[in-house]
C-alpha cells in the first residue's frame, strides 16, 4: 500500500510540474492558447497571472516531492490537501474540469497515504 501512496503522490507532483511548465511557458505560445482556447491577446493579457499560479503550482510539487523524499507522511499529507483545497476552489472558480483533473487525484493520494499509515 505505501508504495501505491508514493506513486500517486508522484503523480500529483508531476502533474504539478507540468501545470508550472504550460503555465509560466507556455502560456502565451500556441500549444498554451490551443488548450486554454485563448486568442493571442487573451494569452498576452494574462501571461503574468498565469506565470504566478504556474510558479505556486511548482511550490505544490516542490512540497510533495520533498514529502516523498523525506518520507514525512505529514508533510505529504499538508501539500495533497493544499492541492486538493486549490482544486475545489479552482473547479468552483474557474473550471469544473479542474476537480478531475486536479482535486481529484490529489484526493486520492490523500487517501492512500492516510491509509497506508494508518
Amino acid at each position: 500500500m505505501s508504495l501505491l501512496a508514493n506513486v500517486a503522490v508522484v503523480f500529483v507532483a508531476v502533474s504539478h510540474i507540468g501545470f508550472l511548465i504550460l503555465e509560466m511557458f507556455l502560456w502565451d505560445h500556441p500549444v498554451g492558447r490551443k488548450i486554454f482556447q485563448m486568442t493571442p491577446e487573451q494569452s498576452k493579457f494574462s501571461a503574468t497571472l498565469a506565470a504566478n499560479q504556474g510558479l505556486y503550482n511548482g511550490f505544490l510539487a516542490a512540497g510533495l516531492l520533498w514529502g516523498l523524499g523525506s518520507n514525512n507522511l505529514e508533510f505529504k499529507l499538508f501539500f495533497l490537501i493544499c492541492v486538493v483545497v486549490a482544486g475545489l476552489y479552482g473547479g468552483f472558480t474557474a473550471n469544473r474540469t479542474i476537480w478531475v483533473i486536479q482535486a481529484l487525484p490529489a484526493l486520492v493520494a490523500l487517501i492512500l497515504n492516510y491509509a497506508a499509515f494508518a
